[in-house]
């Protein structure tokens, strides 16, 4: 195999297409992963892990690529991000106020998708569909727009109520997944949270929470020649050197004959990728 870069790790770059094309980054290289199905790859760990954001040499990385100082200091490593529904912006003490007016306050899309399972969840308007491809999604459906973070926050948390919010990754990597009807299972669930959702709309205005009754599926393929039926998963930390065949990509994982690696869980790390 040949070396094709050397470099920082990165979440992989998704195209929406008949099946899903992704790129992943490694350095200043943007290597086009479709094209590798059926064919040996190997990504190799140096050791080191550079911060995401300050680029200060890291043991371990915290949230996805950041050093404990960064993790502890920056907005996006906020507890709220995890948890909208936390949000503390109103309160002055978000972490930065210039970061969250950017990020926070603007249109919020709440969904309804089929991973593992029907979920719900959140994600920015400007994040529609890479969120539901990140997550590996198969259909999606928006049910609602809102204004801001906190008050998706708190519609997801009143859905979550009934329905989960949590995706099942091993699931979702052996394509074990049925086709739901979505529409269906939107209409009865916003039937049985209607009281509360009243109460929202009351409390943050009409204009907060938009219905999205005309939206419709979408329907989401990933390129796989085959999915596992045993799900074994690659930790850099314990074992520097994955190799084998490319069999699919589905979500943030590469699927291989030898096992999976979820690449986001590993951003920040140093690698080399031969193909």
């Amino acid at each position: 195999m040949q070396a094709l870069a050397t470099g920082a790790l990165q979440k992989m770059r998704t195209t929406l297409d008949d099946a899903v094309q992704y790129s992943l980054p490694v350095g200043d290289q943007l290597i086009q992963l479709n094209q590798y199905l059926g064919q040996p790859i190997r990504l190799q760990y140096s050791g080191a892990i550079h911060c995401t954001a300050c680029g200060r040499k890291t043991k371990k990385s915290f949230n996805q690529g950041y050093c404990y100082p960064c993790f502890t200091r920056l907005p996006q490593c906020d507890q709220c991000i995890v948890k909208p529904e936390l949000c503390h912006f109103h309160a002055g003490t978000c972490r930065d106020a210039a970061w969250g007016e950017q990020h926070c306050f603007q249109d919020h899309i709440v969904y309804l998708a089929n991973s593992s399972g029907l979920k719900v969840g959140i994600t920015r308007g400007t994040q529609v569909p890479t969120r539901w491809i990140d997550q590996g999604a198969v259909q999606a459906l928006p049910i609602f727009r809102v204004a801001n973070r906190l008050v998706s926050g708190q519609v997801e948390r009143l859905l979550g109520e009934h329905v989960s919010d949590k995706t099942n990754w091993r699931t979702m990597l052996k394509n074990d997944v049925t086709e739901l009807d979505l529409p269906t299972l939107r209409d009865q669930l916003l039937e049985t949270c209607a009281e509360g959702l009243e109460t929202l709309t009351a409390s943050h205005g009409l204009q907060a929470i938009q219905p999205l009754p005309g939206a419709e599926v979408l329907s989401i393929h990933y390129p796989a020649l085959q999915y596992p039926t045993k799900v074994v998963s690659f930790n850099l930390d314990k074992n520097p050197d994955v190799e084998g065949v490319l069999l699919g990509i589905k979500g943030q994982y590469l699927i291989l004959d030898t096992g999976v690696i979820n690449i986001r869980k590993f951003t920040a790390y140093q690698v080399s990728f031969s193909a």
